[in-house]
């Protein structure tokens, strides 16, 4: 497979290993932090003799148990008795590790699998365990990992300073483009900090979706099964912030979508009469009933999104039109969703997730389609200047 993408951690597996011995090392890490052969960072480093003094572990925990905006215990790791200290807590200061949790810790190692989307949190607990990491004199190193909805997309709203939050510490578009590695270069430069060394992966083209890497799949979050999931998780993670089922609960999750007052039929005709808008997109009308979460037992009627042309297919978009059709459908019964989220306390979670609380007021103001798409691309092309000097790869 001389064509297959080789992750940071097959790099510093297979030519930086002896640069660790002798050092005190912790990582961060979660369930996908695997190599090629779906060995984990874990065993790998035990394996080659070098001890991991502490684990830390993102939001839904080291194996990924927990599910969104779940408090994640400190434990210990059941093979290796390698403390697991937790980094999403029951408030904003559980972000970040304390000081008294880094002592003994020469560098770390993070390694965390990104989805290409601004509200997805790992990158942000990175960020914010940099911080922590150059603060007590720690080497970082990331190990960097493909972007799985590829390179060369950016789309969506920018945040507003007042609207920076834990699904977006920086101002980035939803849909960003860069890889793990290449957002934190970008977020150091931004904040002052020490430029972390990033372990580049070899054969990753910006063209790539992930599933041209020959690389296995592995879930990085309970509620992101397959590459699909991540196609659409842009613009479908914005229900989010509504009173509609985002899927969760359904095997599809964010595929899936609806509400107990929605009539599949009605909303889907209606968004596949906008395919010139919208395109690369179908939307099956069917009904689910939510194991947990939103509407849990109850019968939802909604739809399935098939994609037809991912390269066309523009998520962000897709979730403001799927918005639109059902408050002009559901007036009465439509609701944006209320504090708090992601221990945000005060604004509204909708205004989190997009960045502002103006594309919330252009939706119940029925502003058209093409006014979100213009502006849109305003914020890529501004971006798309900006973001050039921080990639590493073509």
């Amino acid at each position: 497979m001389t064509n297959q993408v080789k992750t940071g951690l097959s790099v510093l597996r297979d030519e930086l290993l002896a640069e660790l011995s002798g050092r005190k090392v912790g990582a961060l890490c979660h369930s996908a932090s695997v190599d090629e052969n779906l060995n984990h960072i874990i065993d790998i480093f035990a394996d080659a003799g070098i001890f991991i003094e502490k684990i830390f572990a993102p939001e839904h925990g080291l194996f990924s148990t927990e599910q969104d905006q779940e408090k994640v215990s400190t434990n210990v790791h059941s093979k290796y008795k390698i403390p697991i200290i937790s980094l999403y807590g029951d408030n904003f200061q559980s972000l970040k590790p304390a000081a008294k949790e880094l002592k003994n810790i020469d560098v770390i190692i993070i390694d965390l699998q990104d989805v290409g989307a601004r509200y997805y949190t790992f990158v942000w607990t990175a960020l914010l365990f940099i911080e922590a990491a150059s603060q007590a004199g720690i080497g970082i190193w990331i190990l960097d990992r493909p972007n799985p909805i590829g390179g060369n997309f950016i789309e969506g709203p920018v945040q507003e300073e007042d609207y920076l939050s834990f699904v977006g510490l920086l101002p980035l578009p939803i849909r960003h483009g860069l890889t793990i590695g290449e957002i934190l270069l970008y977020a150091c430069e931004l904040k002052n900090l020490p430029k972390p060394r990033v372990v580049a992966m070899r054969n990753w083209r910006r063209k790539m979706w992930f599933d041209e890497t020959e690389l296995p799949w592995v879930m990085p979050s309970p509620n992101m099964p397959t590459l699909d999931t991540a196609t659409v998780y842009p613009g479908m993670c914005l229900l989010e912030g509504t009173e509609l089922s985002e899927g969760r609960g359904t095997t599809r999750p964010f595929e899936i979508f609806g509400a107990p007052f929605i009539d599949p039929f009605e909303m889907c005709e209606a968004l596949n009469s906008i395919a010139d808008i919208i395109p690369g997109i179908y939307f099956r009308p069917l009904y689910f009933v939510p194991t947990f979460n939103k509407f849990s037992g109850e019968r939802c009627g909604g739809a399935q999104m098939h994609i037809l042309n991912r390269e066309i297919f523009k998520p962000v978009l897709t979730a403001f039109a799927i918005l639109k059709t059902i408050i002009h459908l559901y007036p009465d019964e439509f609701e944006f969703k209320t504090p708090p989220y992601e221990y945000e306390t005060e604004k509204m979670p909708f205004d989190i997730l997009t960045g502002s609380p103006r594309w919330r007021k252009m939706l119940l103001k029925n502003a058209p389609l093409k006014e979100f798409r213009e502006q849109f691309l305003e914020s890529k092309t501004k971006f798309e200047n900006i973001f050039k000097r921080f990639y590493l790869y073509t």
